[in-house]
């Protein structure tokens, strides 16, 4: 099959690599329909997150299985299913208590020895535990079919930010980061109640979307003037709950900045390049809460398919660039250079 590598920064490939097998009886080996670039994936592109040369890439993806491990209970050839960006077991004292991306047994696709999502295929490990299954009739829906592979990551991935920042109904919610998970972060506060969002960002095709996304405020600044917008925005005191997803210093300092006293962060930014920015003694002085993490999404999607496939959200809209297999390496480019959101992968 034909694969995508990266063998150096700046330095994607499209390859023959070895089909995929059954290796275990409970595997599967799921022919990808949809896949895309996380905005993660443009660490290891930059040279920032170390790989081996000819390493797989690509963690969010849904497919149809093609064939089904002798243990597999769930699943047969030919259904429509999506891959949560971490496997697992199921059966863990962690995957019961609903954070699969702790399980034991679990890994990350496009980890050294697995397959990536920005393939023609993938065999995947303990599919009772990890796949969900989809309606066969969603396949031949190009939108839907968009829209529901965000669920394997970035829909989920807000909607962990806009638990752990504590959203609920009636509350303001701040927003930082402008990418992908953030604009789902806007979605999945409006999902969950908030009345006011504002969403931290500079780019109008960005922003636009965290309007049509439910955001009712959008502040253009950084650092000091953010901060300054938002507290104007809120009467002097700050949003109740703040979702960041960045993963800098910056975006952590502003989280902390804009947060009400007493208020949530919900932290889902991958950190990379810096310290985390945070000042303990200003978030103990001030009662502000910190939660978040990698997101468990193979726990919220089942919460999240049925408003996906009855069309209550749809975050097919951060998907604005289209590729094939070959147009991985470009999709990569254009994301690093912030001319596309995120991009759709159609091997």
């Amino acid at each position: 099959m034909r694969a995508t590598t990266i063998h150096a920064p700046f330095d994607m490939r499209v390859e023959d690599v070895p089909d995929p097998v059954v290796q275990e009886p409970t595997d599967v080996v799921l022919r990808v329909l949809r896949a895309c670039i996380c905005g993660s994936d443009l660490w290891a592109y930059r040279g920032e997150s170390a790989r081996q040369p000819g390493q797989r890439i690509g963690h969010e993806f849904l497919g149809v299985v093609e064939e089904a491990g002798a243990g597999v209970r769930g699943f047969r050839k030919g259904d429509l299913v999506v891959a949560p960006f971490v496997w697992s077991d199921g059966t863990c004292a962690y995957c019961s208590e609903g954070l699969q991306t702790s399980c034991p047994s679990g890994g990350f696709w496009g980890s050294v020895g697995s397959d990536g999502g920005q393939g023609e295929a993938v065999r995947v490990p303990f599919a009772d535990g990890t796949l969900v299954k989809l309606p066969a009739e969603a396949a031949s829906d190009d939108r839907l079919l968009t829209a529901l592979l965000a669920l394997s990551d970035v829909l989920g991935t807000g909607h962990h930010a806009a638990l752990g920042a504590g959203v609920r109904p009636g509350s303001t919610v701040a927003v930082v980061g402008d990418g992908a998970v953030g604009l789902c972060g806007v979605l999945a506060a409006k999902r969950l109640g908030a009345e006011r969002i504002i969403a931290l960002g500079r780019h109008t095709a960005r922003t636009d979307i965290a309007r049509a996304f439910g955001a009712t405020d959008v502040v253009a600044e950084r650092g000091e003037a953010a901060e300054a917008a938002v507290r104007e925005l809120t009467g002097g005191q700050g949003a109740h709950g703040v979702i960041e997803a960045v993963g800098t210093e910056q975006s952590m300092r502003t989280a902390v900045a804009v947060a009400r006293d007493g208020g949530s962060i919900g932290y889902v930014g991958v950190p990379h390049g810096s310290g985390t920015g945070l000042d303990l003694s200003v978030m103990f002085d001030r009662n502000i809460a910190l939660r978040g993490g990698v997101a468990p999404v193979r726990a919220y999607i089942p919460e999240l398919l049925p408003d996906v496939l009855d069309g209550t959200i749809d975050p097919s809209p951060v998907f604005d660039l289209t590729v094939g297999l070959d147009g991985v390496p470009g999709g990569y480019k254009a994301m690093d250079e912030r001319t596309a959101l995120k991009v759709l992968v159609k091997p």
